[in-house]
């Protein structure tokens, strides 16, 4: 499909993904940033001074992926754990400015609110280039939570899996999932015959078996098998391999600079095929944080308009070039992806 063709068909998805209801259940996060300047150095220590200018509260984890889908226009329904803390009333607060449905959240008085801050130097250009991160702080517990919160995240997961669009499982390893919940979510929502795309981490790796795709990056890929994919051969091995365990409809492998792979089977055939997809607009510099969050969000949607999972990958890849360019974890909008969707086939035409 040439390029012309491609972006009618884009746009063509990305104008049905508004209103798609999607489930999110995983770990939640709160990524907190600190910025100031750095002018000197501390006589006490050997480390620079931050004078602090401002400090800002944005999405992490299950919740940056709820954001992202609130942005393109469609309903996330947002399930998982905080603290009773102050961190998690600022998260709940700005889900709730950000249209997202939270009342799958529950409160655990045991534990806090995952959270990370991280302290930014910055200059007075607004470039990724020119910020500088000092330090991360990380106040979270990865111990499980406890029977009964699992119970109320499957009765979460069960009261609104059945009008929804979609199921994603966001798994950051912060104690929320485990083999046995995992199972349970599972056994309920293969009963709707929805999407379910998972944006799994090691451990839990290999209980998703039969999930629609999942969506690790090339280094989580790796370690899954216990191996490091170091050029295409071993992509491929890696590939075929998960793919095959896992009984997927399709695998995602998100590549950073180097874009993403797309592995499927054809039909009934043994045969397996790959489609690399590079990333759309080369950038001199790269902040993937929350990277995945957009690819696992836009991918879902667009598999629950009804895309082919080729097109969604497309689609997730162009969203995700438009977030590693902004510092921290963002989210592509309608508009923004309609111009990456059009400044992609202009590029395609200039190298044709």
């Amino acid at each position: 499909m040439g390029w012309h063709l491609a972006r009618e068909s884009l746009q063509a998805i990305l104008d049905r993904l508004e209103e798609k209801h999607v489930v999110i259940i995983g770990d939640l996060i709160l990524d907190e940033y600190i910025w100031g300047d750095v002018k000197r150095i501390s006589p006490e220590a050997p480390v620079p001074v931050l004078e602090t200018t401002s400090e800002t509260a944005l999405f992490g984890g299950a919740a940056n992926v709820a954001h992202n889908v609130a942005s393109l226009g469609g309903y996330a329904n947002l399930i998982g754990v905080i603290g009773s803390d102050s961190n998690g009333k600022t998260l709940i607060g700005i889900l709730q400015e950000a249209g997202i449905n939270t009342g799958g959240i529950h409160t655990d008085s045991s534990r806090p609110t995952s959270a990370k801050t991280r302290v930014i130097a910055r200059a007075s250009s607004t470039s990724v280039s020119n910020h500088q991160q000092l330090l991360r702080i990380d106040r979270e517990s990865s111990l499980p939570v406890d029977a009964s919160l699992q119970d109320e995240l499957l009765k979460a997961v069960t009261d609104r899996i059945s009008q929804a669009d979609a199921l994603i499982i966001e798994d950051y390893e912060k104690g929320v999932l485990n083999p046995e919940l995992i199972e349970n979510i599972l056994i309920v929502a293969r009963q709707y015959n929805k999407p379910i795309v998972v944006d799994p981490k090691v451990e839990n790796f290999w209980h998703y078996k039969g999930v629609t795709s999942i969506t690790p990056n090339h280094k989580e890929a790796g370690a899954a098998l216990n191996r490091e994919i170091t050029d295409e051969n071993s992509l491929i091995g890696v590939g075929e391999e998960i793919l095959d365990r896992l009984a997927l409809d399709g695998l995602l492998i998100t590549r950073g600079e180097q874009g993403m792979s797309l592995f499927r089977r054809i039909g009934d055939s043994p045969r397996m095929q790959v489609e690399h997809i590079s990333p759309a607009q080369p950038r001199d510099v790269f902040d993937d944080t929350g990277a995945g969050d957009t690819v696992v969000a836009v991918f879902t949607l667009a598999l629950a308009a009804g895309a082919d999972m080729y097109d969604a990958a497309r689609l997730s890849n162009l969203a995700g070039g438009i977030v590693v360019g902004e510092v921290g974890c963002a989210a592509a909008t309608h508009d923004s992806l309609s111009q990456a969707i059009c400044l992609e086939a202009q590029r395609e035409d200039r190298l044709s």
